[in-house]
């Protein structure tokens, strides 16, 4: 049974607080000349903007996180820290499409009166920044100081530049590239098919391919941490073990944790999401694309990452005209901008000063 919670058409799968809502007053045009007829964006702020308007910082976050930013990436924001609430205004917008408030899958159709399900229309990474400047709108933000995100967040942050050249000063992009890599859609499509395999996935309900999810996950993980990692971290000291390893147990562990908290029918369509990012589209030649973007640019790359290596952000950091690069090391590979806080903000206070 879809419930209505605190704001939105559906059941948000987990508790989040302090979250707000915007929602538009007039139909949302999609970049495939579809519509939606509702729209809703669930948000975080934290802090206040100050008289000049000059200390916004807007977070684009990754594929399956949410708008409550000093949860899941802690390091680097809250009271003392890089992003300071007592000092900034951080805001930080659910994406569109995902279920933890914002528009999706799982959000009524007010056409049906049913949840639009796998009728969900294909929205882009553009759609999904265009949103969120009908919020920054909203909120009477006039310039963002500063956009950070990465992987997915990055994609968001690169569009957004592309599209609202004046909006944003500056950007800092952890393990992001410019369009979705062959590798990435192949890692998408495996996952999606995971989703398919499962009867249930063609049920128009919340539980609607849950099984499916638990292998979709196990498969993207596949690509966010490393081989060393998975050798350092999930070998069974026991060798004469024959079953029940401790790697399986803790892809299984990471399946059921990413089904108790989002909906299949919404990662199908995130993962078509992704694979719509490339900036080159419609544009030209992707140099000309990125040397249109005058935006001062950190770009950050894993020394281990497999799904967006390095090359990505220097391939970045090359094109646009302000574009700088900056490596870290870790045995996490990708998932390692969730992790490596430390490094991180180093690496962006020092940029900051400088640039």
């Amino acid at each position: 049974m879809i419930l209505e919670t605190r704001g939105t058409s559906y059941a948000i799968p987990v508790d989040i607080p302090d979250l707000q809502f915007f929602h538009s007053a007039s139909s949302f045009h999609l970049e495939t000349g579809e519509q939606l007829h509702d729209l809703t964006i669930a948000y975080h702020t934290y802090g206040q903007m100050n008289a000049r308007k000059d200390n916004v910082i807007w977070v684009f976050h990754a594929l399956t996180a949410n708008s409550h930013v000093t949860d899941w990436w802690a390091g680097l924001f809250g009271e003392g820290a890089l992003f300071d609430p007592s000092k900034q205004f951080i805001v930080c917008a659910n994406i569109l499409g995902s279920c933890y408030g914002s528009t999706c899958a799982r959000s009524i159709n007010p056409l049906t009166n049913e949840a639009y399900g796998l009728d969900f229309p294909l929205v882009t990474i553009r759609d999904i920044v265009r949103a969120h400047d009908l919020l920054r709108a909203h909120l009477g933000i006039e310039q963002i100081a500063l956009g950070v995100g990465g992987s997915c967040g990055g994609h968001q942050a690169l569009e957004y530049a592309a599209i609202f050249p004046e909006r944003m000063e500056k950007m800092a992009l952890l393990v992001t590239s410019a369009r979705e890599s062959a590798w990435a859609i192949a890692i998408h499509e495996a996952g999606r098919m995971s989703l398919q395999a499962d009867p249930s996935f063609w049920d128009n309900t919340d539980e609607a391919g849950e099984e499916g999810l638990r292998g979709a996950r196990a498969v993207g993980l596949l690509g966010y941490r490393t081989y060393d990692a998975y050798i350092e971290t999930q070998t069974d000291s026991d060798q004469e073990k024959l079953k029940d390893f401790r790697a399986s147990s803790y892809i299984q562990y990471q399946g059921d944790k990413l089904k108790r908290r989002f909906y299949a029918h919404c990662y199908w369509h995130l993962l078509r999401s992704l694979d719509t990012h490339n900036l080159s589209r419609g544009r030209g030649s992707m140099e000309e694309v990125l040397s249109q973007i005058k935006t001062p640019a950190l770009l950050i790359g894993i020394d281990s990452d497999m799904l967006i290596p390095p090359s990505q952000q220097r391939f970045l950091a090359q094109h646009l005209p302000q574009g700088e690069y900056r490596e870290i090391s870790s045995r996490f590979g990708h998932d390692g901008f969730l992790i490596e806080c430390e490094q991180i903000d180093k690496l962006i206070k020092e940029w900051l000063r400088h640039s």
